[in-house]
């Protein structure tokens, strides 16, 4: 039994005299350990939309969010995500900072989410941008991240933010229209 133990160290530390073979070595045992952490943890990659604060170019974030047991969940942490705003300090958020996720559901392939009243403003970094379009970006961005979504409705204190022509067009996004309750443009 020794005889075996000898052989095989042997062949290790004969193994390991080379630089090259132990640098090999310890990136091969790195790189294990970082795949079964990734899949220990759990985590899912999506992607933000912001823009520049220069010259209002489109810019994406990827972030890795942890995946829960529920696709409600991993919904609402992605729009958590979203209002939270741009990891970078050159991107402007969509949505003002003080603006909550109130309530949001999952039902028949559509998300309903709620928003508290800030929500209807644009940010105070970018006052020139409309909500519309904001809302325009983070509807995307659920369809983009989630394929089981097949719509997004969206409301600011309970009143609807109806979105005509988009499930249908998939493109065409410039029919989007607030509420009577609502008036943004003004």
């Amino acid at each position: 039994m020794s005889n075996i133990f000898n052989t095989v160290f042997k062949r290790f530390a004969e193994f390991l005299a080379s630089p090259v073979k132990r640098r090999l070595m310890f990136i091969c045992i790195l790189g294990t350990v970082a795949v079964i952490h990734f899949f220990y943890m759990g985590l899912n990659r999506r992607t933000f939309v912001f823009y520049t604060v220069d010259d209002r170019i489109i810019y994406v974030e990827d972030r890795m969010l942890k995946h829960s047991s529920s696709k409600e969940e991993d919904i609402i942490r992605y729009t958590e995500e979203f209002l939270l705003g741009p990891v970078s300090p050159d991107l402007i958020p969509l949505f003002p900072r003080e603006t909550k996720l109130k309530s949001l559901m999952f039902r028949n392939r559509v998300v309903y989410a709620d928003f508290s009243e800030s929500a209807a403003l644009p940010p105070l970094e970018n006052l020139s941008r409309k909500p519309l379009d904001n809302f325009r970006t983070l509807y995307d961005g659920i369809l983009r991240n989630f394929s089981y979504v097949s719509d997004v409705r969206f409301f600011i204190e309970g009143n609807a933010i109806f979105l005509e022509n988009t499930k249908e067009t998939g493109q065409d996004r410039e029919n989007m229209v607030f509420s009577p309750e609502i008036d943004l443009d003004s």
